[in-house]
């Protein structure tokens, strides 16, 4: 069976919240062949582990990387890294991804009114216009 998992079934692994979705969960991804995590599900994932769990940095960078451990995981790899690299950095797991998908389909210049993120996307040597809602 070759899977593609949603943002709640790596949330229900997870976090274990509901005893009966994370056990279906589990037992039906052992009956995987191929676990396919599309970016949009991590960075759901890393966001909804922030915002409505209140997890910090280090615990979403580890769970994200306990679902790379699976052999069976099939993801956009550079793009997840890219994600962590960000997120330990003190910025927010999609920004970070957003930026090298941005890079990678041949952007140059990230525009961005989120102050941490400019200046994140800056450090990596990617030029930033930092807008105002100011006029």
């Amino acid at each position: 069976m070759k899977i593609i998992a949603d943002t709640n079934i790596l949330l229900r692994i997870t976090l274990r919240d509901d005893p009966g979705q994370a056990r279906a969960a589990q037992d039906t991804l052992r009956q995987a062949t191929l676990l396919t995590i599309c970016l949009p599900t991590f960075c759901e994932f890393a966001w909804v582990l922030a915002q409505g769990y209140k997890q910090k940095a280090p615990q979403i960078a580890l769970a994200i990387e306990s679902f790379l451990q699976i052999a069976i995981v099939e993801t956009d790899r550079p793009s997840v890294e890219a994600g962590l690299a960000f997120l330990r950095a003190g910025g927010d797991f999609a920004d970070g991804v957003i930026a090298f998908e941005g890079r990678r389909a041949g952007g140059e210049i990230f525009l961005t009114f989120d102050k941490q993120a400019a200046r994140l996307v800056a450090q990596s040597g990617t030029e930033t216009i930092l807008l105002s809602s100011q006029n």
